[in-house]
């Protein structure tokens, strides 16, 4: 085992040089896989069809929903095993991966088959009608009915690798995939190719998740004996404790991403009222905003194993630097990504299709989206730092607070006063509440690990 390696980047190296090293990869990760969603939409919208651009749009909350799975047990297993090292418990970080691996396996394809009994009502509930249903229905014949198992696997794997600090090899895996992903598009989608349409984008998808989820295998199978990640089914434990800690974790995580699927899904509804060029500008803006997103977000999650490490170990001044290195990096890089982002929403709706009506349509809802970015950046720090603590029930109330207390209700009351357009600033609204709160949690939580560290002398 290569304890030495990892205790010294937990517990020696310095608390910024730490940071970068766990938090870039990731991000860079992140940003790839934002790439690739981008690289669909781009490459379809290039067939200047809104419908196919709309049925990508309307298949988001399903994959979206990958991510509740992805959190039960990427996030749930990732935190339960940094703990775990934190206290030099390394029976229990084993355990808890085996067992983390397997469930996400079997929900991965509970999921597949339940999507595949279903699809029809499943279509009715995205919003899609008789001009979107076949071409989205396409599309989610790749990313879930085939898809759902080696996708889920690729995330949740990249969890368990980054938990004991490699996220270099966890983001190198994701973005295997990634690349191939954004390589095979045109080939499926564009005329030129296969001319699939949206369902190139499926079965390119589809393809790459498997390519990424080889090389998590082949990983495990070079590094075996020397990381405390596994897979082997022999390994395999129903342990209560373990089951227990996973779960105190990964089901508020899991709740967290099906409200976000549902008010998507909402979102999606009231959008597709306006036609289909509405639906694929909406997505054109989603897609463009979730560059900056997933980079706060990758940022949040890649400092998840010091911040978890520090807690379990009770080093109440690396936690608090952690923290603070961390929310001032990232709040000064999405400030500044907001201004330019609502200068040039024109030019960047513009880069992914060519319909000045859908264009129109992008610029205004980003220019809505944007102006969520340096709040959104602060919620993701706390709940990341929650996660990392074990404390699910704080993550719990934050995203019960984000979409059923605040962002949905936003939805119906701008949508009312402002048809449409009021849609955007629904997530400026609640994350304007959320932001405040977070620093109000994560400052409490600073101040009682140091007080927990001056009572045990």
């Amino acid at each position: 085992m290569e304890d030495t390696q990892k205790t010294q980047l937990f517990e020696h190296t310095p608390v910024p040089n730490a940071v970068m090293k766990l938090a870039v990869p990731t991000i860079v990760s992140s940003l790839v896989m934002v790439i690739y969603n981008l690289a669909d939409t781009y490459f379809v919208g290039m067939l200047n069809d809104p419908i196919q651009n709309a049925a990508v749009t309307l298949a988001a909350p399903v994959l979206l929903a990958f991510n509740a799975v992805n959190n039960l047990f990427g996030v749930g297993t990732s935190s339960m095993m940094s703990r775990a090292l934190g206290r030099k418990d390394y029976e229990t970080v084993s355990g808890s991966c085996v067992l983390g691996f397997y469930c996400a396996l079997l929900a991965a394809a509970l999921f597949s088959v339940f999507y595949t009994a279903f699809h029809t009502p499943f279509l009715n509930i995205l919003g899609a009608d008789a001009t979107t249903a076949q071409a989205t229905a396409a599309y989610l014949k790749w990313t879930v009915s085939f898809g759902a198992i080696p996708s889920i696997l690729n995330v949740v794997m990249a969890y368990l690798v980054r938990s004991e600090g490699s996220s270099l090899h966890a983001s190198i895996g994701t973005m295997s995939g990634c690349l191939l992903n954004m390589i095979l598009d045109p080939v499926f989608i564009l005329p030129w190719g296969l001319n699939m349409g949206a369902a190139g984008a499926g079965l390119a998808t589809f393809i790459s998740n498997c390519v990424a989820c080889m090389y998590f295998f082949m990983l495990l199978f070079i590094k075996r004996g020397k990381t405390y990640v596994c897979v082997n089914p022999a390994r395999l434990k129903l342990n209560r404790s373990i089951m227990a800690g996973i779960c105190a974790v990964g089901i508020p995580a899991a709740i967290q991403n099906l409200l976000n699927v549902t008010g998507m899904t909402v979102l999606n509804n009231f959008t597709s009222a306006f036609g289909s060029d509405a639906v694929a500008a909406m997505g054109i803006a989603q897609k463009v905003n979730m560059v900056p997103v997933q980079i706060a977000l990758g940022f949040s999650q890649g400092i998840m194993p010091l911040v978890g490490y520090s807690y379990a170990a009770g080093d109440a001044d690396r936690f608090k630097k952690t923290i603070l290195f961390a929310g001032k990096i990232i709040m000064t890089f999405m400030i500044t990504v907001t201004f330019g982002y609502y200068i040039g929403a024109g030019a960047l709706s513009a880069l992914f299709i060519e319909n000045p009506d859908v264009v129109a349509y992008s610029a205004k809802f980003l220019h809505g989206l944007c102006l969520a970015m340096p709040f959104l950046c602060m919620d993701f720090l706390g709940v990341g730092v929650f996660q990392s603590c074990g404390l699910g029930k704080n993550a719990l109330i934050f995203a019960i607070l984000r979409k059923i207390v605040l962002e949905i209700p936003a939805l119906f009351i701008l949508n009312t006063i402002f048809p449409l357009y009021g849609l955007a600033y629904a997530q400026f609204c609640a994350e304007v509440v959320l932001s405040a709160a977070a620093v109000a949690v994560l400052y409490r939580l600073m101040t009682k690990v140091e007080k927990n560290k001056a009572e045990m002398g």
